[in-house]
């Protein structure tokens, strides 16, 4: 039996398990549906860079997996599965193998039933808002295939937002969860700072900005992974409690009436945000006025011209270790034949930077945290735009000069100045498909809550979801026109 595209692309995760579950389909003829949905959109998306075809033959999941023969794609950076390729999206790294053991998460991500069908593409070492990598060229956006799906997660976003799997893994250092999310049309939760593991290679992945999850169409497919994956493992520095009870089960329940923030005044940078964006959320919180919600215009206050230079420090110094590990597992040098310009130019820009001067940047991390404790005792959320603009063109970010680092990180950062201070203090956020404009595009909306409060988060975003569907929006490159 082989399962129509057009069904198959229609129904989310959760739907999908269901199926396996009641026997009326396989989770081979799942994978089946996945592969055939990747090999007939990929040449026009680049969202998959390697896929797997004997995974839909593997053993039928067990009766509890939520997610009983999902297809799922793993992200190219973060955690991994044992001994795969794992590039990066960086020609330094170019063939190169995983360790021979699978991050912690992604043995949860098995455990919840998915059926691993590849991996997606991302921009190299995950350090643009934009997949654009020069390893494996860019991802396209589904909703106008001349648009950015937005980055680091832009193959996950529009592997995702095209029908080819339901749910894919997804991280997120400064947005790479949430702004493929909003450029895409799909729900993206960035978890708060070790709720979900990273273990057993990391402590803090990037200094603690980076939390890993999926990225998804509807909020149930990632309320359930949450309770499949939230929780520290053996031997955690440091984490946030999960909630105690389940996510899926709670996120129905009422949020009650929440004071929430409006911010739309971009500071970090500072920029100029698209009028049409701004209409836009000024709608989403009205939404939530009539939600019963009290909103109010506020913003987010610390010290921002201080914590720049410092956050593009903690950012630089990241690419340079790991430039430096890579060169040294691979042999090959390093310089413009193996590193993009960016990238190269972080690592140059590091070199005299010292102990001191980097502890000093991280420690600049912790006014940002104030800050938003500081917001919370009047609010429960923050919303913003999600970035200032609408998916933009490909090849933009690629324009920017990159003589200095610095430089390019500040330009690049300015598509999406509400993400990365939300890493910075370590908080959950998610971002909705609440918004289109008028060419058709998604626009994002952003929920930030205080930290461990995602079923706050999942709650509202619950009944946003049923206010504003967005479920029967589909993107005009997408595996149900085949």
């Amino acid at each position: 039996m082989s399962l129509p595209l057009a069904e198959y692309a229609s129904l989310d995760a959760t739907a999908l398990a269901a199926l396996v579950r009641s026997g009326e389909i396989s989770a081979a003829e799942a994978g089946d549906a996945a592969l055939r949905a990747i090999g007939a959109l990929n040449p026009q998306l680049n969202a998959v860079i390697e896929t797997y075809p004997a995974a839909p033959a593997a053993a039928e999941p067990g009766p509890g997996a939520p997610f009983g023969g999902v297809p799922f794609l793993l992200k190219d950076i973060g955690s991994h599965d044992a001994g795969v390729t794992c590039e990066l999206g960086s020609r330094l790294a170019k063939g190169l193998k995983a360790p021979p053991f699978a991050s912690e998460l992604v043995n949860r991500f098995r455990a919840s039933g998915v059926t691993v069908l590849g991996r997606s593409n991302i921009p190299e070492l995950g350090s643009s808002c934009t997949t654009e990598p020069l390893l494996h060229g860019p991802t396209r956006n589904p909703w106008d295939t001349g648009r950015t799906a937005g980055g680091s997660s832009g193959g996950a976003a529009a592997a995702v937002a095209s029908g080819m799997v339901p749910i894919a893994h997804a991280n997120d250092a400064g947005g790479s969860i949430r702004w493929p999310a909003a450029a895409c049309g799909l729900v993206g939760l960035k978890p708060s700072r070790n709720l979900n593991p990273h273990g057993p290679g990391e402590a803090l992945a990037l200094n603690g900005l980076a939390a890993e999850h999926i990225v998804s169409r509807s909020v149930r497919d990632t309320a359930a992974m949450l309770d499949a994956t939230a929780g520290p493992d053996e031997g955690a520095w440091c984490y946030t409690p999960r909630l105690d009870g389940s996510y899926l089960q709670r996120m129905t329940e009422a949020p009650g009436r929440l004071r929430i923030a409006l911010d739309l005044h971009p500071r970090f940078p500072p920029t100029t945000l698209d009028p049409e964006v701004v209409a836009a959320i000024r709608a989403v919180a009205r939404h939530c006025e009539d939600a019963g919600h009290v909103v109010e215009e506020a913003s987010v206050v610390f010290d921002h011209e201080a914590m720049l230079p410092a956050f593009a420090t903690i950012w630089a110094t990241g690419l340079r270790g790991a430039v430096e590990a890579l060169s040294a597992m691979t042999g090959r040098p390093i310089d413009e034949t193996t590193l993009e310009p960016h990238v190269l130019a972080a690592w140059r820009d590091t070199a005299g930077v010292s102990g001191v001067d980097f502890n000093n940047a991280l420690s600049k991390m912790n006014m940002v945290a104030r800050a938003y404790g500081e917001t919370f005792r009047s609010y429960d959320l923050v919303l913003t735009p999600m970035g200032r603009e609408p998916a933009f063109e490909i090849g933009r970010i690629g324009k920017i000069p990159a003589d200095t680092f610095f430089d390019w990180f500040m330009e690049m950062f300015q598509h999406c100045p509400f993400a990365s201070a939300v890493n910075i203090a370590g908080l959950p956020a998610i971002s909705l498909p609440l918004a289109w404009s008028a060419g058709g595009l998604p626009i994002g909306a952003q929920f930030v809550a205080p930290l461990g409060h995602e079923l706050r988060l999942l709650q509202l975003a619950a009944q946003m979801e049923q206010m504003l569907p967005w479920q029967d929006r589909i993107p005009p490159v997408h595996a149900s026109r085949l």
